[in-house]
């Protein structure tokens, strides 16, 4: 953007006429615990506008110091900058609930952060980012809400929320109330769905950090799953408990659920009630997720073995490190007339270490990859096509929701790197290459690969905090 007026506006040297930014107090509960109130330490709210019948919220993170800074300073560095910047974007274009960045700008600070906070601070460039969504309110503002022992607060900020953003809503009183936490609980089933579609791990999934729209807001020490693995979280933080791995996920989404289900029992005043929709949520994931992992596969009719061909591939997944997004986009090319053997070769990339995969996981393969193939003549016959056409229809299919670019932190490592010398042209390549992550992208080939083995304990690769 050439605008100096823009500029100055997300980087928040200026605000226009009739505009009083704000901070949020929010609370939350922090890896399972009640961390009271919390609120908006280092992100300034400028306005909201509307736009094609469609609300923006504008936010500035790192601009500075506000009410809830308590001893933080309110700033941000190039470094979570750029991964926040990079990632939300990327979700954006996998179709993904998130909040987006509008733009990214270095703010002239030198920054103090301890990046793994083991006693070795350093001065990191800092920078701010302007992003963007209709709303930045999240489970925390009604946990806080409800924690004043006003009730009034909570009913204004709930009546607030579903007349801005639930406005389809015309009951009032306890059904309005219900049905806003039942389409919450949709919303927020949907996007883990996403993430666990796409090997996604959100790292800090804080009560504080979950939007009431279902997007997904705040990326910290965020990773993609390369060697599919269920016990994997990128926060170092979070190693030893890995209470936000990557299999548990679901789980957490439910659990953080049930405390908002407590901050709006007040309203609803019936917890069969609440009880039901948090059950349906169980339900309804196991229904998602069986329809997800089929669609992965390439299978659109019912087979009455699908979910143990599923559970078995993902045991299998993890005997041998197994990328997960190439393992994925790779078995698109394995055709029904195709036997295990060749089937094996066709998915061999994704392996990390081919060469000494043992004799009984590779027996194991092939004979996953036999029930797969037949399950694919039963797909072809069942919906009466010839074996090119279902091959071409099966392959179109599996790469519209595999993607074959996702942002692994090594590679958000390389970017910050080089801009952090002030070279930004890994930067453009990899938010351009980002913007279609399911198209065939020959200029981007060299990211479709494995994770190099020296990312494999790299701080920034595979170790990450909530420093920022």
């Amino acid at each position: 953007m050439q605008s100096l007026a823009f500029k100055n506006i997300v980087t928040g040297q200026e605000f226009p006429d009739g505009v009083a930014p704000y901070a949020m107090a929010y609370a939350g509960h922090q890896f399972g615990n009640w961390a009271g109130q919390l609120g908006d330490g280092r992100a300034i709210n400028l306005f909201e506008m509307l736009q094609h019948d469609q609300r923006w919220a504008l936010q500035l993170k790192g601009a500075g110091p506000t009410p809830y800074s308590r001893s933080g300073d309110g700033l941000a560095v190039l470094r979570s900058s750029i991964r926040e910047h990079l990632c939300s974007e990327a979700m954006h274009h996998l179709g993904i609930p998130t909040t987006r960045s509008l733009s990214l700008s270095l703010s002239g600070d030198q920054v103090l952060r301890d990046m793994l906070y083991d006693g070795n601070a350093a001065h990191e460039k800092g920078a701010i980012v302007c992003r963007v969504a209709p709303s930045f309110i999240r489970f925390g503002n009604f946990e806080w809400a409800a924690a004043q022992g006003n009730p009034e607060y909570l009913k204004q900020l709930t009546d607030y929320t579903i007349k801005t953003f639930y406005s389809h809503i015309t009951t009032t009183g306890k059904e309005a109330y219900l049905q806003f936490f039942k389409e919450v609980t949709a919303r927020t089933l949907d996007t883990i769905i996403h993430w666990q579609r796409v090997g996604f791990v959100h790292g800090v999934m804080n009560t504080d950090n979950m939007s009431i729209l279902g997007l997904t807001i705040d990326y910290g020490p965020y990773g993609w799953l390369e060697p599919y693995d269920h016990g994997w979280t990128p926060n170092t933080t979070d190693r030893q408990n890995k209470r936000y791995r990557y299999g548990a996920q679901p789980e957490i989404g439910l659990w953080n659920l049930l405390q908002l289900a407590n901050a709006l029992y007040e309203l609803i005043n019936d917890g069969p009630a609440l009880e039901e929709i948090l059950n349906n949520y169980k339900a309804n994931y196991q229904s998602q997720y069986l329809r997800m992992m089929k669609s992965k596969l390439g299978l659109q009719t019912s087979q009455e073995n699908d979910q143990e061909l599923i559970a078995t591939l993902e045991h299998h997944l993890q005997l041998h490190e197994t990328d997960m997004t190439l393992f994925f986009r790779e078995l698109s090319l394995v055709e029904p007339q195709m036997n295990a053997d060749k089937a094996f070769v066709t998915i061999s990339m994704a392996f990390y270490d081919l060469e000494n995969i043992s004799e009984p996981h590779q027996w194991s393969w092939l004979e996953w990859l036999e029930r797969y193939l037949k399950r694919l003549q039963l797909e072809q016959d069942a919906l009466g096509m010839d074996g090119i056409a279902f091959a071409k229809a099966k392959q179109q299919q599996m790469n519209a929701i595999n993607p074959k670019y996702v942002l692994r932190n090594y590679m958000a490592q390389l970017v910050i790197d080089d801009a952090d010398k002030g070279d930004y042209t890994l930067l453009n390549d990899v938010y351009k290459m980002l913007q279609r992550p399911y198209d065939e992208q020959p200029e981007f080939d060299k990211w479709y690969d494995l994770r190099p083995d020296r990312a494999r304990n790299k701080v920034g690769c595979s170790m990450l905090s909530c420093s920022s």
